[in-house]
This record gives structure tokens, sequence and C-alpha cells, in this order.
């Protein structure tokens, strides 16, 4: 079974009329590829997977994979039903992905019970490894450690998919060996939410599910490359100076609409490239984006 580690890059799924772009997706994968990212994971949240149609999906899938070449393709395959998901995972599948995200979509509230059931079928419908996903901003579905090793469990379960640790290193470094207490040695400890990355992987995650790294895979590889020697004030050195960029993504409620503006402004996507009725961000703001950008040293 495939393990992600290291960097997981989350690219977007641009849009043009409405419809798939589909040279701009490939244009941003090959890119990752291109950069030598550990693994490209294709329809996350960025990828804006709850607004694409299965079709949609289908053919992101097959595209991400062609355009890979050699690195690990990860789909994500949440949906509101279980039937839904179990297509998403046969299509990830025929698609050739190393490995599929689910995350439990839901308009009712879900209970533990439930939510186990779903990655139960998940992981009995296809050989692929499955990535916990928890996202509770998004999914509105909190886990506890006691639903993350109750799912762990489950034959298939490669990682869990975490959201940021705390910023206090000691309580990071707890948080994480906590869940480690509880799940299999084999299942894998990822990071999410971008600020973290550096301060997860040094709390000893072992991949960082990245936003930024999905457009600007260099600073994100130099962070993790930088944890993963030991050299972690290195890394979180590395983090703080891109401050002002993750500052910017708390102040838009989420990374979406300003790792948008870049790949519209570095021409990696085509102008208005999210799904309505999800706007891009005003001028002024993607001005500052812009500029913050630049100040970094990102637009090299």
């Amino acid at each position: 079974m495939t393990v992600p580690a290291g960097l997981s890059a989350f690219p977007l799924t641009p849009l043009r009329d409405d419809a798939l772009d589909e040279g701009s997706f490939i244009g941003l994968v090959r890119r990752l590829a291109a950069h030598a990212v550990d693994s490209i994971t294709v329809l996350g949240s960025t990828g804006s997977y709850a607004y694409l149609t299965a079709a949609e999906r289908s053919r992101a899938a097959h595209l991400a994979v062609e355009a890979a070449g050699e690195v690990p393709v990860i789909v994500g395959v949440g949906a509101l039903r279980t039937s839904q998901v179990l297509v998403h995972i046969a299509d990830a599948e025929a698609a050739g992905a190393r490995g599929v995200l689910l995350a439990p979509m839901t308009y009712q509230p879900l209970g533990d019970d439930e939510i186990l059931d779903l990655f139960r079928a998940a992981v009995e419908s296809s050989p692929l490894p499955v990535i916990v996903y928890d996202n509770p901003r998004t999914t509105h579905v909190t886990f506890t450690r006691d639903l993350y090793a109750r799912i762990a469990e489950l034959p298939g379960i490669a990682s869990i998919k975490i959201p940021g640790v705390p910023a206090d290193p000691a309580e990071a470094a707890a948080h994480v060996a906590a869940i480690r207490s509880v799940i299999p040695a084999h299942v894998s400890i990822g990071v999410s939410g971008d600020a973290s990355g550096a301060a997860g992987l040094i709390a000893g995650c072992d991949v960082w599910y990245s936003v930024i790294a999905g457009t600007l895979p260099r600073p994100a590889l130099e962070i993790t490359r930088a944890a993963q020697q030991g050299r972690d004030d290195r890394a979180s050195e590395l983090s703080a100076r891109l401050e002002p960029l993750w500052q910017l993504f708390a102040q838009h409620g989420g990374s979406l609409r300003v790792v948008a503006a870049i790949a519209e402004q570095r021409g990696l996507a085509g102008p208005d490239c999210l799904p309505l009725p999800v706007h891009g961000l005003a001028a002024p703001d993607r001005a500052r984006v812009a500029e913050v950008v630049a100040q970094l040293g990102l637009d090299r």
C-alpha cells in the first residue's frame, strides 16, 4: 500500500466558461511533476471537487494521472452519498490514481457510526489506499481521536489528513503523538493548513498536504525538505517568511481565492477560474496579493 509522505501538492481545478479548463489544469499538474513534489492530490477542496460533476471529476482524474508522469496522483472522491463516493473511487482507479482522499461530506449531521460505514464501504470497494480527510471547516464533521482509531483499523486506510496543529511546539508534538498512539504504525499522519505545515512536520507529521504547493511548489518544497532533514529551525524560518501570505489566507476566509489570484496573475489559469457562485478577489485585494508575492520573491 502506498503511504503518502513528504509534500503532497494540491492544485486548483481551473474553469473557463463554466467548464473544465483542461489546458490550464494539465499545465499545473505538469509543473508540479517537474518540481518533483512527492505526490499530487487533485480534486481536494482547492480543486473545487464539490462543485464539479461526476464526468468533470473523472476527466480531471485521467488528465492528472497522464500529466503527472511518475509522480503519484491522489484523487479526491468526497460526495454526499456513499453510492456517489464509490463511483468516484472507481473512476479514480480506472484513471490510474495511486490513492483517494475521502472527506465525509454531509447536509444532515453524521454520527461516528455513519462516518465509519462510509469509510468501510470505500475500502471494501477498491484496493486503492484511502486518505481520511478531516476538514471540519468545510464538511462540518468533527473527528475525535476515537473516530480516527476506529477508521484507521480498517484495511486500506493509508493516512489521516489532520487540520493545523497548535502553534506551541510542545503542544503540537503532544497533539500529533496523541493521534499516533491510537492508530496503526502503517497509517501516516499529514498536516494541512499551510501556516501549520512546517510546525506539523516538525511535530512528527509524515506529510504536508499543501495548498500553496499546488501553485507555488518551490517554497513548500524548501520547507518540507528542511524538516525532513531535521533542520527544524530552517523549516520554521522559511515558513515564518511566508507569514504575509498566511495572513492573506486568514483574511480571505481560506486559501482558495488567494491561490486562484496567484495562478491567474502568473498565467497558470485564465481569469475568473473559480466555479460560480464563488467569486475571485476584488481588484484591490488582487493587487495586494500580487504585492505580497513580489515582496516574498515568489514571482520568480
